[in-house]
């Protein structure tokens, strides 16, 4: 499961790092897109994230 955490964890952060800024239906496609399947990990959770990244965050931590 680790690995898993580790590699959404890394791709949040990519994305977050081309998609600042970026409006929030464009910044959840780049998301669905490229973030690796996990177990658990929800619409509403990515739409989430999508919307920390297009106000310039990243979520990722890292």
């Amino acid at each position: 499961m680790h690995d898993t955490e580790e590699a959404l964890f890394r791709a949040v952060h990519g994305i977050a790092g081309r998609f600042a800024g970026q409006p929030v239906p464009v910044v959840m496609e780049a998301l669905l897109l490229h973030l690796p399947k996990a177990p658990g990990l929800q619409v509403a959770e990515i739409r989430k994230i999508a919307e920390e990244i297009s106000v310039g965050r990243d979520p990722s931590g890292l």
